[in-house]
C-alpha cells in the first residue's frame, strides 16, 4: 500500500492540549479564561498541570477550551 496522502480537516490535528492552555494562557491570562470558562481549575491557584488534569478527567470542559481555541484561530480577535 502507498503512503496515505490525506490531510485532516481537524482543527486540532497536531495541536495538544498543553498547547492549547499555554496559547490562551499567553493570549488571555488566567482571569480572563476563569471569566469564559468558569472553572475550579483556572479560578483558585491556576496552574498548567492542575488544568491539564481536570480538562482530561471532564469532557465538557476540554470541548469548551478547545472550541474557544479553535474559534479564534479562525477568526482570531483584532
Amino acid at each position: 500500500m502507498p503512503p496515505s496522502d490525506h490531510v485532516s480537516r481537524d482543527p486540532l490535528h497536531g495541536i495538544t492540549l498543553e498547547a492549547i492552555l499555554n496559547e490562551l494562557l499567553a493570549r488571555h491570562g488566567w482571569a480572563v479564561m476563569a471569566q469564559r470558562i468558569p472553572i475550579r481549575c483556572f479560578q483558585f491557584d491556576p496552574s498548567i498541570k492542575s488544568s491539564l488534569t481536570f480538562l482530561r478527567r471532564t469532557p465538557w470542559a476540554r470541548q469548551k477550551v478547545e472550541a474557544w481555541f479553535v474559534a479564534e484561530r479562525l477568526h482570531p480577535p483584532p
